[in-house]
């Protein structure tokens, strides 16, 4: 089913990374949205009118919200894939997040207006009307929301479309939330038990986590997350195939909207090497990341000494004591400077971001001791800094 949508109302769907595609999608989701949702919301509104049920309605607003949510997504969507301007040179596509952003919002307050009601019935209860077919009809609406969900993960993984993820999530809580409604009326019509009121705050507070959960997702491009360990490799890896690099640090990447990306890198290149051959090199890297991974990258390049052993020997000794001192430290932009008595060691230390930066000073220090030890002649120059990559699966198991 979802193949047969995708191929009747997306051209080219194949070509995820063009932003025409992508808007396609987006618009696709929308109407799917839109359309479910909408159908739901009559469907269950009906129902709970007919058994006076406060969690079925509530569960009918829910739909309703996601509806809207989906008009929301629609217009951002739409004013996302608008081209680069004067005002805007890397597009408008950051319209995307703002407009899950606004969803999350409209989820949230649909969420604390359930729960008011939801309180209002468990301190004044009114009786429920048992109806077989009434929870028939909420099964099927669960059904309906577990491929609404599987929908759009499907899509937001195709395109890589983190509002799309967040909406799969959203439908997940609904599945949770309408089935807590079917067991109040289960309840009621076996037991003849009223947990009408209870069950109905507790889809409302699935409805707040749920919005709560898409603005946290949201903010997190707006503000400026950190580089996926996946993405930092990608990008490292394909600077570092070329000839002529010897290696990359200090990857930055600026996220302007899904698929619009603009990132800056560090190359070191042999010192030894014309500047001009190693700057046609940096050129065609940079024209390469566009073409290749749709990057707009920009490279600053930092000349290495490769053939210098007495550089090699002092690289090894700081390296050595630095890794000693900081467990998953580097350094990079190593260079040396001698005189008569001492011999300066200038580079940057990259430590763990969990390091508070009020350490910074006392581990300098600490290490400029160590290597000293080592080497008396040693003065370190040392700048401390952390990497933009974010960690990855493992070393958050292990916080």
């Amino acid at each position: 089913m979802v193949n047969f949508l995708v191929r009747t109302f997306v051209k080219n769907c194949e070509d995820t990374g063009n932003n025409r595609v992508r808007t396609a999608y987006g618009v696709l989701s929308s109407f799917v949205g839109i359309g479910c949702n909408v159908f739901l919301f009559i469907l269950k509104m009906t129902v709970g009118m007919a058994v006076n049920s406060v969690s079925v309605m509530s569960d009918a607003f829910n739909n309703l919200s996601d509806a809207a949510s989906s008009i929301v997504s629609f217009i951002g969507v739409k004013m996302a894939s608008r081209p680069a301007d004067e005002e805007h040179p890397f597009g408008h596509g950051r319209m995307e997040y703002v407009a899950a952003l606004i969803v999350s919002f409209l989820v949230i307050e649909v969420g604390w207006t359930l729960l008011k009601s939801s309180v209002g019935k468990i301190l004044n209860p009114e009786d429920m009307v048992f109806s077989l077919p009434s929870v028939l009809i909420l099964a099927a609406s669960v059904a309906v929301k577990l491929w609404m969900s599987y929908f759009n993960r499907t899509l937001g993984k195709r395109i890589q479309s983190s509002v799309m993820l967040a909406t799969a999530a959203d439908s997940l809580g609904d599945v949770l939330a309408t089935t807590a409604t079917v067991f109040a009326l289960a309840v009621y019509g076996i037991w003849g038990v009223n947990v009408d009121g209870i069950v109905g705050l507790g889809v409302s507070v699935v409805v707040i986590v749920a919005g709560i959960n898409i603005a946290k997702d949201t903010l997190a491009p707006l503000l400026g997350q950190a580089i996926s360990p996946e993405v930092y490799q990608e990008i490292s890896k394909f600077v570092e195939s070329y000839d002529g690099i010897i290696g990359s640090h200090d990857l930055i990447v600026h996220d302007y909207g899904p698929g619009r990306s603009m990132a800056s890198i560090h190359a070191e290149v042999p010192n030894d090497v014309d500047i001009e051959k190693s700057h046609e090199i940096i050129d065609r890297i940079e024209r390469d990341a566009m073409t290749r991974l749709g990057i707009f990258l920009v490279i600053h390049m930092d000349p290495v000494a490769v053939h210098d052993e007495r550089v090699a020997h002092y690289r090894k000794l700081v390296e050595g004591e630095a890794v000693q001192l900081v467990p998953g430290s580097s350094i990079h932009d190593f260079r040396i400077v001698a005189g008569e008595k001492r011999t300066n060691l200038i580079f940057d230390l990259v430590v763990p971001r969990e390091l508070p930066e009020s350490k910074d000073r006392e581990l300098a220090a600490e290490l400029g001791r160590m290597v000293q030890a080592k080497d008396e002649a040693c003065c370190c120059v040392i700048t401390v800094e952390r990497s933009f990559c974010a960690p990855s699966h493992e070393e958050k198991a292990k916080e």
